[in-house]
């Protein structure tokens, strides 16, 4: 690694004011950074460094995320070949590289729009290049159906960066997630894309597979089935595929085991709260409990927490540092309040099968508020304690 150091030290001078690739100072810092962490110290005041700064948690988020993603991919390929008949003659690679090959032109778009927004925006205002893109980026594909047109995409995810973040003053300043903004945008915009209610059964002699399957061809979620009045149990949905995630739904969010073992990851290196998650979960889970014991939903509480997207909205997306609320009392309240909105939603508004992106949005702008009152509680406390009217 010393030679790239030493070829990055030799090249950087051509980007430094003055240089002749000024005009692509923020790219190469981006990508400096990128490989190596900054070695420009404070000069004054006092300041705790971490071990790690926010490009490299950034990408640990994003390798918590790849069991999602991959299973995701494979169950791309899962769903076309079980939906065409010939899934007991397909290859577990051969049904991979199927996924893989409808999902990547949706990753591609995404990081190629997203970061080139970003690029332009940090050279244009001389700045550096910010990172909280890395896992929007990513997050964008995971949790949108695979037959969103490109284009779509595009504007979306264009709209995700410049609306969302950007004019709030960049990561770290944004008040509601990019991802959910981007398909908030996607769902309002374009409803028919986005419905939550459809899965893609595709033909894959685009993909020169040989085995050619109905075009266009699209069957219900079980979570629509839901909405339905239908327990996807009885419709022949076991829910041990709805736990392992061979089931229709949005690439990231069908599996619950690879799910689990991203949020293993974030909790173990301590990047996502543990107190965030678990109220979503419990929020959630006594929410679903009341309604099922109503006759209001067909399900029982448990399948609420495994279908959709609930638990991967809970581990990625409630998580998230920037927008979540940030006072440990405040976690509770802010999670189990997601948890509780997203059910009610799903089971008492029928033109939206799933509930977790309204559910979070809608609790990413009450996060400062939470931990405002939770912070004046705080104070009210110690000035009593201390004698103070």
């Amino acid at each position: 690694m010393s030679f790239l150091r030493n070829y990055l030290n030799k090249i950087k001078p051509n980007f430094e004011k003055d240089g002749k690739l000024h005009a692509f100072r923020s790219l190469f810092d981006g990508f400096e950074t990128f490989l190596y962490v900054p070695n420009i110290t404070s000069r004054n005041g006092v300041h705790i460094h971490d071990a790690i700064d926010s490009k490299r948690i950034m990408s640990m988020v994003v390798i918590a995320l790849m069991p999602a993603l991959l299973f995701g991919m494979y169950n791309v390929g899962y769903q076309n070949y079980m939906a065409a008949g010939t899934l007991a003659s397909a290859g577990f690679f051969e049904i991979f590289i199927y996924g893989f090959l409808a999902v990547l032109p949706k990753i591609l778009v995404s990081y190629i729009v997203g970061l080139g927004i970003e690029f332009a925006w940090a050279q244009w205002k001389g700045e550096e290049i910010q990172e909280g893109f890395l896992v929007s980026g990513i997050l964008i594909p995971m949790i949108i159906p695979v037959n969103c047109p490109l284009w779509i995409l595009a504007i979306a995810v264009a709209f995700a960066v410049i609306i969302g973040k950007e004019i709030f003053g960049g990561t770290g300043m944004n008040i509601f997630n990019p991802a959910l903004i981007c398909r908030a945008f996607l769902f309002f915009a374009y409803p028919s894309m986005m419905s939550g209610d459809k899965v893609w059964v595709a033909d894959d002699t685009i993909f020169g597979l040989g085995n050619t399957l109905v075009d266009g061809f699209s069957q219900a979620t079980p979570l629509a089935e839901v909405g339905l009045g239908v327990n996807p149990v009885d419709a022949g949905t076991s829910l041990c595929d709805m736990i392992c995630g061979f089931i229709p739904g949005s690439i990231g969010e069908t599996s619950v085991i690879a799910i689990a073992l991203g949020a293993l990851l974030l909790l173990i290196t301590g990047i996502a709260s543990w107190k965030t998650m678990l109220s979503v979960f419990v929020g959630g889970a006594l929410t679903a409990a009341l309604f099922a014991s109503t006759g209001s939903t067909p399900i029982p509480w448990y399948e609420h927490l495994v279908l959709g997207g609930f638990a991967f909205g809970a581990v990625f997306m409630a998580t998230d540092p920037v927008t979540s609320a940030r006072t440990e009392t405040g976690k509770w309240i802010y999670g189990f309040i997601i948890g509780m909105m997203a059910i009610i939603i799903r089971v008492m508004n029928p033109g939206y099968p799933e509930g977790m992106m309204l559910a979070i949005l809608l609790m990413n702008m009450f996060a400062p508020t939470i931990d405002h009152f939770v912070v004046e509680r705080n104070i009210s406390k110690r000035m009593k304690r201390g004698g103070t009217k």
